[in-house]
Order: structure tokens, then C-alpha cells, then sequence
């Protein structure tokens, strides 16, 4: 299965634990294009500290009137159906989606053909992807890959056409996305990748020993 064969939904959450998700971004990729873009800011569902409002640049005040994030469930539930969740070091978002819904449902697994279950994941991970792809780097940070592989000046194009004009920057949801999409796009249409089937991607993206070890049954090229 080339990684393109199905759609690839890459998220970025600003919030945390404590105060929820405050907005989200998810970047369609259909056919290794973007085709998609949605975004939206959501209640809090706890304290917003100052120390995170510095970085994210939201607070109380900004989301009260929004819906919570909770009420989507359909959305991401469909997304997740129809093809993998990604996103940069996926696991903060991973951990921010199960606080909310510990399951979707029943969906395929994308890295082992024929198997499906009720999890979030596999998830495509490019900082991790970026981490082991190229061991060399002195940092597999959002930003700075952003800037090593001369992707600002897209990212900034598309911010200008997706992005509300106030959240065009890091640590916004769908800038976040969109720069992860990015760096998907330059990773695989590299020469090298540029047969990368979505096993393998999700295989190189998974932490976890067993998972990993589940995924390498699976022909990868």
C-alpha cells in the first residue's frame, strides 16, 4: 500500500492536560496533496495557565464561547475511519485525543492490511520519522526542521490562505499542522522515499517495541 493510497490527517492540539484541548488544526493530505483544512478554537475544560497562554497565546477570555472540543467526536471518528492520524511527536497528541474519547471506532490499523481495532493509531510520526531518517540532526523540533529543509516560505503561503490572520504562527493549531504536512510531503517525495509504503512510514513511527515488531510482518516495499 503506497502511502499515498489513502488519505492522512495531520492534527496539531494547542492545550494540555489540565486545561483541554483550546483549538485544533487538521491538515487533509488526499493523494499526497493538500486537499483540506479545518480549524477551530473550543472551550476549556480547566485552568489555562499564564506559562502556556504565553506560548499559545490563549486564555480564558479568547475561547469562552466556544463549543468544547468534545462535541466533534463525529468528525475525528470519520477521519479516523477513512485514514491514519498524523502529526510531530504524536504522542502529545495522542495523549490529549485518548483524555477525551479513549476509543474511536472500529477502524482499520493502516500498517497491517485486513486488521482493524479500536485505537487511535498507528499514528504517522514525523519528528520521529525526521529523528531516525536523519540521525545527524541536531534537532528534530517543528521549527527548525521547518527552517533546515527551506519550507518557510510555503508554509507561510498556505498560512496565508488556511490560517484565521491572528493564529499565522508557531504554536497555532492548524500553522502546526501544516508545517507537519510539509515536512511529510518533503520526506517522501525525497528520491530515496519516494516508494514509501504507509506500513513502513508507520512502522518507522512507532515507539513501542511490540507494535513495531507487529508492523515489521508486514512487507514493507
Amino acid at each position: 500500500m503506497h502511502w499515498s493510497s489513502v488519505p492522512i490527517y495531520f492534527l496539531d492540539f494547542e492545550g494540555s492536560v489540565g486545561s483541554g484541548i483550546l483549538e485544533y488544526g487538521v491538515v487533509t493530505l488526499a493523494a499526497g496533496e493538500i486537499r483540506e483544512t479545518r480549524t477551530r478554537l473550543c472551550r476549556a475544560g480547566g485552568r489555562i495557565r499564564p506559562e502556556d497562554a504565553a506560548v499559545h497565546g490563549l486564555n480564558e477570555s479568547f475561547v469562552a464561547g466556544c463549543a468544547p472540543f468534545a462535541d466533534d467526536f463525529e468528525r475525528f471518528a470519520n477521519w479516523r475511519e477513512s485514514g491514519p492520524l498524523a502529526a510531530h511527536f504524536a504522542h502529545v497528541e495522542n495523549s490529549l485525543l485518548k483524555t477525551v474519547w479513549p476509543y474511536p471506532r472500529l477502524s482499520p490499523d493502516f500498517g497491517r492490511p485486513g486488521v482493524s481495532h479500536a485505537d487511535w493509531g498507528p499514528w504517522l510520526d514525523t519528528g520521529r520519522l525526521y529523528a531516525e531518517l536523519y540521525p545527524d540532526l541536531d534537532t528534530a523540533s517543528l521549527q527548525s526542521l521547518v527552517a533546515r529543509f527551506n519550507l518557510q516560505t510555503r508554509l507561510d503561503e498556505l498560512a496565508k490562505q488556511h490560517c484565521p490572520a491572528e493564529r499565522r504562527r508557531y504554536h497555532a493549531a492548524l500553522y502546526d499542522a501544516l508545517a507537519g504536512a510539509l515536512l511529510l510531503q518533503a520526506l517522501v517525495t525525497r528520491e530515496e522515499f519516494a516508494g514509501a509504503t504507509l506500513p513502513w512510514l508507520l512502522q518507522r513511527s512507532t515507539a513501542n517495541p511490540r507494535k513495531r515488531d507487529e508492523l515489521r510482518q508486514v512487507e514493507l516495499f
